[in-house]
This record gives C-alpha cells, sequence and structure tokens, in this order.
C-alpha cells in the first residue's frame, strides 16, 4: 500500500490543516488534530477514487519527511 506524506499545520486563530504535497488539491481543516488527521485520511481515498474513476495517474509518494534540530 502506498503511503503518503501528510502535513499538518495548527492555525493561527486555532484549528488544524492537513494537505497531501503529492495529491495536489487534497486538503482538509478540523478544530482538532485527532479529526483531521481522520478528514484528510478520507479526504485521501476520496481523491484518489475520483482520479481513479476519472482515469487519471496516480502520483507515486515521492515527498520526504525529516525534521531538523536547531540544537548543533
Amino acid at each position: 500500500m502506498k503511503q503518503y506524506a501528510v502535513v499538518i499545520e495548527r492555525g493561527e486563530k486555532g484549528g488544524y490543516g492537513a494537505y497531501i504535497p503529492d495529491l495536489p488539491g487534497c486538503v482538509a481543516v478540523a478544530k482538532t488534530e485527532a479529526e483531521v488527521r481522520t478528514l484528510i485520511r478520507e479526504a485521501m481515498l476520496l481523491h484518489l477514487r475520483s482520479m481513479r474513476e476519472d482515469g487519471d495517474p496516480i502520483p507515486e509518494p515521492s515527498t520526504q519527511v525529516d525534521y531538523v534540530s536547531l540544537a548543533s
């Protein structure tokens, strides 16, 4: 099964947004982090289903995620 990187961001006024860089247009917004995690998974499944139905190619996951420390 393919695994896509998901970016989750906290909004300035609270709430959370999420998107999948390898699936442009696949986004979710919610009040809590837990809820946005659930919604982005559902959005991904719907996005991929729509792409298949339209005959669009499904992109391979290519985004890499890492954390960089400020400590030396």
